[in-house]
């Protein structure tokens, strides 16, 4: 691999670092949720608040899907960070091709999966029927294009771990600009409105597979991939799934929570569902950028494990906590003051704009928590441990979302009363997170000691 795309995370200065990692991170993510929001915008604004609904809706089932293998990417860069780390040539070898190999097996299942089922999970989240038809035809589309994509995010994580967040970027901003492109194209003069995104969508997902694919086989070190060398390793799969599977489920917990959630936005009718995917739509901005940092902590701690510098540990949690609270701070407070214009980037509407602000302007004071709840689990999923983030957020950020959603809205059945779920669920959250890292933290102090470290 080049020098210019590789960083040494077991060294200082670590905020200069830090930084160097995760900015091209961030804007890669930045990029994704701009082409994303751009076929909301687009729909919205030349298809109508029927279509707008139908492919906003979609976002929760979608990583409801796809979210236990996006956490099996995550664990392949983990895995691979910690190779890295302590240098051994022969893990990241196999490492590199069994991530590939189940990326391109897992794409496959999930986009046969999705395409079959995605009317079904329509109906029983209770998508009102004006915009059922709509939705399953962009979902069927989407997840045609699901083995590009999780060929992308294995590939990328895979590269992140060596410390390159410039190529990912590379990649997004040029499969991006083809994705607008061609969303202009097919919803403006060629009307095919949600099934034009959609199509866009998924071209974009391929070229983003097939840039990955050809950056790693490019590489000069062990991380190089061979498609002859293609296969499963044992023992770095089941480093993987245990690194990433419970990441993965805990991501799919929290789109189960968010499922829900949306079946019960939609019973307040298609204006609801529009103005409330428009403000989700926000919302990403924000967890896009922090979980930048996230990351970056992940990636930091995983190599420094694997070096066995378990001292610089506190110092790449320190830095990263303060990065999030900055960005989390001053992203969301835009969007509480600048809540209808943002909402109006997205529908003219005025019913949608109301809705879109009222929720703006109750979740955003709180949504730093939820910045510091998704970092503070990164950190400690890079320290080794996957399945103690996964439990806490099953009992506190799921568990307390549909203990409200079902004991609390019935009381008052409002769209206010139903977005208090997430301050709440973010803050206790974050609070048990906090108290585990320091817990695994002086495990590993402890350990290094027994063995004289």
């Amino acid at each position: 691999m080049k020098k210019k795309y590789s960083l040494d995370m077991t060294t200082g200065p670590f905020l200069k670092k830090i930084l160097v990692f995760s900015l091209p991170l961030m804007l890669t993510g930045l990029l994704q949720l701009l082409y994303n929001s751009a076929d909301t915008i687009i729909v919205g604004r030349f298809s109508g608040k029927e279509a707008l609904a139908a492919v906003g809706s979609t976002g929760s089932l979608i990583n409801l899907i796809l979210n236990v293998f996006i956490g099996l990417s995550m664990g392949s860069g983990v895995m691979e960070a910690r190779f890295i780390g302590a240098k051994d040539d022969k893990s990241m070898h196999r490492c590199t091709h069994t991530a590939m190999t189940v990326s391109i097996f897992s794409g496959i299942a999930v986009g046969i999966f999705g395409f079959f089922m995605s009317e079904t999970f329509l109906k029983l989240m209770g998508a009102p029927d004006e915009v059922i038809g709509l939705s399953a035809l962009y979902l069927k589309i989407y997840f045609l294009g699901a083995p590009g994509s999780l060929v992308y995010n294995f590939g990328a994580s895979l590269l992140r771990a060596m410390g390159d967040t410039k190529r990912p970027l590379y990649i997004l901003f040029a499969s991006g600009i083809v994705n607008i492109i061609l969303n202009l194209i097919l919803v403006i003069p060629f009307r095919m409105s949600v099934s034009g995104v959609a199509i866009a969508t998924v071209v974009s997902q391929y070229i983003s597979a097939v840039c990955v694919v050809i950056f790693l086989t490019k590489l000069d070190n062990a991380c190089r991939l061979s498609f002859k060398s293609l296969r499963i390793y044992r023992r770095e799969l089941i480093g993987i799934i245990r690194i990433g599977l419970p990441a993965g489920i805990q991501n799919a917990l929290f789109s189960i929570s968010n499922v829900i959630i949306q079946s019960s936005v939609n019973s307040f009718g298609k204006v609801a569902m529009a103005g409330i995917a428009a403000g989700s739509n926000f919302d990403g901005y924000i967890y896009t950028c922090t979980n930048a940092i996230t990351q970056t902590a992940m990636n930091f701690s995983s190599q420094n494990i694997g070096a066995g510098k378990y001292k610089n540990i506190g110092k790449i949690f320190r830095r990263c906590l303060v990065i999030t609270i900055i960005i989390g701070s001053v992203m969301s407070w835009g969007g509480y003051f600048l809540r209808s214009q943002i909402i109006s980037v997205f529908s003219s509407d005025s019913e949608v704009i109301a809705i879109g602000a009222q929720r703006l302007a109750l979740i955003m004071p709180f949504y730093v928590f939820c910045s510091l709840q998704d970092m503070t689990a990164g950190q400690v999923r890079g320290m080794g441990r996957s399945v103690e983030p996964m439990i806490i957020s099953l009992l506190g950020a799921c568990g307390i979302r549909l203990l409200w959603i079902f004991i609390a809205l019935p009381r008052n059945r409002t769209l206010i009363n139903l977005y208090w779920a997430y301050p709440i669920s973010w803050s206790a959250t974050f609070a048990a997170l906090l108290v585990l890292y320091f817990f695994v933290k002086r495990g590993l102090y402890k350990r290094k000691s027994a063995a004289g470290g």
